[in-house]
């Protein structure tokens, strides 16, 4: 079956006798041309099939007008919340975006940066997989003055913007508040404390603890990977304990509800006799029973302000180099699974 032939403004000048030139201004959106004239020839462009040959004006323009954008996980209303927020900016400053999602891992993650740079987008957003320690991959970008932003996880040296929540407050929020409910051993479970998310949740639930004039344990600080394994292992591991925890600070809500589910299968009384409290809001606190309380900050609004960061730097109003750290609030949804006082 013969290939049909790509149409060209040569094409679509001939339907309308006009001239080459005045179809490739009308296209490109030159006021120059009468607002009339520019509807009739787009049009012509839609009903003949015409396609922007795109790799030709980006090797024109120097630009793609795309944005590149690494996730380190999918499936969490957070993540795609954030989609959401850079993709709104992106739009309406008419830029697409192109998503590499690392699943967690820094050599997806390496290979997502290598795409990205090779589709030669004009920037890019990226929040760190569970296990990337450096940033050499990102050099390639650095070295060609492509500026980078990074949401949520990031690098706290290098020259890079940064929008993250205030992690600290967050961690000291969520172990206070277990603390006003009675909670006098208190376990946090968390994941890689080199990660600054990580590490900023556990200071601020030393914090808390410190204030309060309680101890803190080592054998109450327990570092995984968060995932499903992760919590059938930590109610396993609560179960075990002579001296139970009679709260439960966890780092996300997914392992959260994991150790909830293996606790309350075992005759274990959420919250009486340990609550709990999440972080991220996901949409399973309002599944499980009693439902989960946790730390909400909003994924679209952190997208929206790294996007617009972005395109500020790529259309010069910030510059390329400057390093910025902006930093979210976060807020506490407390819910039944923490409300000891309440029984």
């Amino acid at each position: 079956m013969a290939t049909e032939k790509e149409v060209t403004i040569y094409d679509i000048a001939k339907e309308l006798d006009l001239s080459p030139a005045t179809v490739s201004r009308a296209l490109n959106g030159n006021e120059l041309v009468k607002e009339k004239t520019r509807k009739k020839i787009a049009d012509v462009a839609e009903k003949l099939g015409y396609r922007v040959n795109s790799f030709a004006k980006d090797i024109r323009t120097g630009k793609t007008k795309t944005l590149g954008v690494i996730v380190h996980e999918l499936n969490s209303k957070f993540v795609t919340s954030v989609i959401s927020g850079i993709e709104k900016v992106a739009s309406l400053s008419g830029y697409d975006i192109i998503i590499g999602h690392s699943m967690e891992s820094k050599f997806k993650e390496r290979q997502n940066v290598a795409n990205l740079f090779n589709k030669r987008v004009d920037g890019l957003l990226a929040s760190l997989a569970f296990d990337t320690d450096n940033w050499n991959h990102y050099q390639p970008l650095i070295n060609k003055n492509v500026p980078i932003v990074f949401y949520d996880r990031v690098f706290l040296d290098g020259p890079f913007t940064k929008i993250t929540l205030d992690n600290f407050k967050a961690g000291y929020e969520a172990t206070e508040h277990l603390i006003v409910q009675g909670c006098r051993r208190i376990m946090h479970v968390t994941a890689d404390t080199s990660k600054n998310v990580y590490r900023d949740r556990l200071e601020g639930y030393k914090a808390a603890l410190k204030k309060y004039g309680l101890p803190i344990e080592d054998d109450l600080i327990r570092v995984t990977r968060l995932n499903e394994e992760s919590g059938v292992e930590e109610g396993t591991n609560i179960l075990s304990m002579k001296n139970r925890p009679d709260g439960v600070f966890v780092a996300n809500d997914f392992c959260a509800v994991v150790i909830m589910n293996q606790l309350i299968e075992s005759g274990v009384r959420i919250p009486e006799d340990v609550a709990f409290v999440g972080f991220n809001n996901e949409a399973i606190c309002n599944i499980i029973r009693p439902k989960l309380s946790s730390i909400i900050y909003s994924g679209q609004q952190m997208g929206e302000i790294a996007a617009k960061r972005l395109i500020d730097k790529l259309n010069g109003l910030i510059e390329s180099e400057e390093e910025q750290h902006v930093v979210m609030q976060p807020t506490l949804v407390i819910r039944g699974s923490s409300m000891k006082k309440r029984h």
